[in-house]
């Protein structure tokens, strides 16, 4: 049985689900094939908001909690009623997965088919699953990824947990305290900080210099000394050779130390889901397991299209949805759309949250040099709103050009997710640093701090100017002193 779409959508994530949404809207025929959705981030922003509750003792009748706080130890983590903190994660689950369920797809016209398929090219290209050949004018992978499991000796053997199942240890009656994760990918700080604030003890071990590469080293050692606040000890530039089990404990080597935990997380990176999909039938060719693809999203068959972490990099929820905004549209119509990340911000949703959107200061210095950019920051104690609320631990990093052009920003603090929103909006629509002195924010806030790092850039200008002036000036003077 062969059926015709517009787009077929191999889903299996929550982006593949908004670009079978998007694709009714231009009036598609679309089909969604789908196995199972990775609510992972979902549960772990759950999750991490049952911790901060729990840490601060605020609303714990809703977990479970006793309505006193605990201490910080394995007593806070013991208290907590796990069976109705993961009702609550299932809850937020729900309740979004209800904008994107099948039934709204359906509704919407999306045939939605449920299961595991693999391109066909017998007798011409199509994707057949359950008996069926879904025959598409385009196709779009939007099937995310999984954990990448790194090859250390006797990991497999010992056991291990990663962030899509990291939550089936809190089921036992008497949960991990001691935990050690083989971090890598954003969400590794993340859920390191959320296992600290419920008491337990945790060791984060990085392969590389820095926490997060590609970002101010000065930022990254600020969010390096919260989570040592927090009392997570952070090994950097480290590697685990191997792994062992003795009675109940888990032991790693890590160069010349010996850890003993009870749990082992890996979250080192993410592999594509693209194994079980007879890709070479399809003419779509893959390098170093990852999906080779152009600046529209297009694989290297053009009907092809791709987007989402199946595609590589880390698994950012906003990041996907834009590619597959650019994906659908040129799966549609013509090919003409193309990806700029530029003005796209991502999170990693520690606490307090680092943000980022455009380059960073070396990548706009290694474009434009030296001379032309002004690194612009603006710490967060300088602001009434931080001040009010104790939460003065932060810093705004704006990158601009001499001419005032925002080339990037970073900002690690209190609402950094949203104060990033209003730099990639004025980003996007070509909007410069002076302008944003005419900025005038509700006060107290932590938007300030914007208004702030514009009077910086004009006390710079001011400064430029006046000593560009006093040159000119003195050359002036001194050529009329030679003529003389």
């Amino acid at each position: 049985m062969t059926n015709d779409y517009d787009v077929v959508i191999v889903g299996g994530s929550l982006a593949g689900r908004y670009a079978a949404l998007l694709a009714t809207q231009f009036k598609a025929k679309v089909a969604l094939v789908e196995s199972q959705v990775d609510y992972g981030l979902i549960y772990r922003q759950a999750m991490g908001q049952i911790a901060h509750l729990a840490q601060s003792g605020d609303n714990l009748a809703n977990f479970g909690l006793p309505s006193i706080h605990t201490d910080k130890d394995a007593k806070l983590l013991s208290a907590i009623n796990w069976e109705e903190a993961m009702l609550y994660s299932q809850g937020v689950v729900a309740n979004i997965q209800a904008q994107t369920s099948p039934s709204v797809l359906a509704a919407k016209g999306v045939d939605v088919i449920f299961g595991s398929g693999q391109f066909s090219n017998t007798p011409d290209l199509a994707f057949a699953i359950n008996q069926r050949r879904l025959r598409g004018r385009t196709y779009l992978l939007a099937n995310g990824s999984r954990p990448a499991i790194p090859e250390i000796e006797g990991l497999k053997a010992t056991g291990y947990l990663t962030l899509a199942n990291i939550w089936q240890a809190f089921k036992a009656a008497k949960p991990p305290q001691d935990w050690v994760i083989i971090g890598g990918v954003p969400q590794s700080i993340e859920i390191a900080q959320t296992l600290a604030k419920l008491g337990c003890r945790v060791i984060l071990i990085i392969n590389h210099p820095y926490l997060i590469p590609h970002i101010d080293p000065e930022i990254s050692q600020l969010l390096l000394a919260q989570l040592e606040t927090d009392g997570i000890r952070v090994l950097t530039e480290a590697i685990v050779s191997q792994v062992r089990k003795i009675d109940d404990k888990k032991w790693l080597q890590v160069g010349d130390k010996a850890i003993e935990v009870d749990e082992i997380v890996v979250a080192t990176a993410q592999q594509p889901n693209i194994e079980s999909l007879n890709l070479p039938v399809a003419n779509v060719k893959v390098s170093q397991q990852r999906l080779l693809i152009n600046e529209k999203l297009q694989t290297t068959n053009r009907r092809v299209y791709a987007c989402g972490d199946v595609i590589g990099g880390y698994d950012f929820a906003n990041i996907a949805q834009y590619e597959a905004k650019i994906a659908i549209k040129n799966a549609l119509f013509l090919p003409k759309f193309k990806v700029n990340y530029s003005h796209i911000p991502w999170a990693i949703f520690s606490e307090p949250t680092l943000t980022r959107v455009g380059l960073t200061p070396k990548q706009a210095q290694r474009r434009f040099g030296n001379k032309e950019i002004i690194v612009l920051r603006q710490y967060y104690k300088s602001t009434a709103a931080a001040q009010l609320e104790n939460q003065m631990t932060g810093v705004c990093e704006l990158i601009v050009s001499r001419k005032g052009e925002i080339l990037g920003a970073t900002i690690f603090g209190k609402e950094a997710r949203e104060l990033i929103n209003l730099i990639a909006l004025a980003m996007s629509q070509k909007i410069r640093v002076q302008q944003l002195e005419n900025f005038s924010p509700i006060y107290p806030s932590f938007s300030e701090i914007l208004e702030k790092i514009a009077g910086e850039w004009n006390y710079q200008q001011l400064h430029h100017d006046l000593a560009r002036q006093e040159w000119l000036e003195s050359f002036f003077y001194f050529r009329r002193s030679w003529n003389l």
